[in-house]
């Protein structure tokens, strides 16, 4: 007599296949309490960590123009990309930890992590302290909540994974909107230390509340295939590769806006107060792109959505060599942020739900991608200061940026009809097996 599935079972099957409704809803509770309680401990950790990152636009601007002025662009940025580099690249780490069931672990010691860096943030005023501990301990500690916060939800949503996925998500958007209006005002107001302990007391006392609310439900895997053969595995995957291949080489151009778009409009002669909103603004729109892959998976395919957006998102990074007006500013800022949150929030889909058939790889899978995308964050925004120059030739680093956004996309189209053609023979498959059962 087979066994009848309990809450621990999970299926190991392709999101959107034939598998009974019944198995689905009995496996994954599709909400209640503690589903709703974690995915919203899951955007305050994305709030508190990815969102934080976003806002390195406003350290870079006040570090360039300000706090670290005999520094160049170049090297400034690379506490930006170092830190960007461990929240996404330290996932390979993260996500083989978390499979094995070390998930509370993480999440309590990365936030434990991060709060004390950016407390002891506000004693540094050299170039090296900040390195060490903007860039790598608080890097560390976003890195190690980040994808297991990600990864945890997929516990409780199958059906409803999209809509989960793309409100926790939506942490990050929100993070990189309020913490730089706090930030920029702060600055100015009541001065760097002061500014960056109040931002560190908010940090704290929302990842203590994060911590308290999030569960893991389901045991660790109990089978583990050895790291060489899972890399081995994925290798052979193509969607998977060009996916990868196409986030890496998309990523390179995506901190440029982010770290440098404050600086640009300043340089500009913009004014100030505008400026300083231009972050805001770019990050709000991001926020209302990020929720619209959850809300159009039903009309929409995820790849799709994907491909879409990044090729938006690279016309509008070359846009931003004319960069010179207020109006200019403005466009740029709600047309590029929301396209790149559309690309955001279709791209974590389409490693969650459609590029991941088995659950229990998941963190892995998710963390040798993540690996090679941080790679990407790590060496775009020093490039783009290099370019730049002391003398501020902006065409340079936006033009470099483009070009490694369109290879980015081209990557995604061939991912879109490898999955495409995936799809129908999968599809053919079935069609196959049905008509096999009639005709017994």
């Amino acid at each position: 007599m087979p066994r009848a599935p309990d809450e621990h079972t999970v299926p190991n099957h392709p999101t959107g296949s034939n598998f009974p409704e019944e198995r689905i809803t009995s496996t994954f509770p599709e909400g209640g309490f503690q589903a709703w309680a974690t995915v919203a401990g899951a955007f305050i950790v994305l709030f508190c960590g990815f969102g934080y990152t976003s806002s390195f636009g406003v350290y870079q601007d006040f570090y360039t123009r300000e706090y670290l002025s005999e520094s160049s662009a170049s090297a400034i940025s690379w506490v930006g990309s170092v830190n960007a580099l461990l929240l996404i690249a330290f996932g390979l780490i993260t996500g083989r930890f978390y499979d094995r069931g070390y998930f509370y672990h993480l999440l309590y010691g990365g936030s434990l992590l991060l709060s004390f860096s950016l407390f002891m943030l506000s004693f540094c005023n050299l170039p090296g302290p900040i390195f060490l501990v903007q860039g790598l301990s608080a890097g560390l500690g976003t890195g190690m909540t980040y994808l297991p916060s990600l990864t945890v939800v997929s516990h409780y949503f199958q059906k409803c994974r999209a809509l989960a996925m793309t409100i926790v998500s939506s942490g990050a958007g929100l993070g990189s909107v309020v913490h730089p209006i706090m930030l920029n005002n702060m600055f100015k107001s009541l001065g760097f230390a002061t500014a960056v302990r109040a931002s560190a007391g908010l940090v704290s006392t929302l990842l203590l509340v994060a911590c308290m609310m999030m569960r893991s439900r389901l045991p660790p895997s109990a089978t583990h295939l050895p790291f060489s053969k899972s890399l081995r595995r994925f290798a052979y995957d193509k969607a998977y590769v060009l996916a990868t291949a196409g986030l890496t080489t998309y990523v390179v151009r995506y901190y440029f806006p982010l770290f440098y778009l404050q600086l640009d409009a300043i340089q500009h002669g913009i004014n100030q107060n505008l400026a300083f909103y231009s972050l805001v603004i770019m990050n709000s729109a991001s926020v209302v792109g990020r929720l619209a892959p959850g809300l159009f998976t039903r009309r929409f395919e995820i790849i799709d959505m994907a491909v879409v957006a990044s090729g938006f998102g690279a016309t509008l990074i070359l846009s931003m060599i004319a960069l010179k007006t207020v109006a200019s500013v403005v466009i740029i800022a709600v047309l590029y942020g929301f396209f790149s949150g559309v690309c955001e929030g279709s791209v974590k889909l389409l490693m969650l739900a459609v590029l991941t058939e088995d659950l229990g790889e998941l963190g892995l899978r998710i963390g040798v991608a993540f690996t090679f995308v941080g790679i990407g964050g790590l060496i775009g925004p020093p490039i783009d200061g290099a370019l730049l120059t002391d003398k501020f030739m902006w065409w340079r680093p936006a033009l470099f940026s483009a070009i490694m956004a369109f290879v980015g996309v081209a990557f995604f189209v061939a991912t879109l009809i490898v999955v495409k053609r995936r799809n129908a023979e999968k599809l053919k498959a079935l069609d196959g097996e049905k008509t096999a059962v009639e005709a017994k």
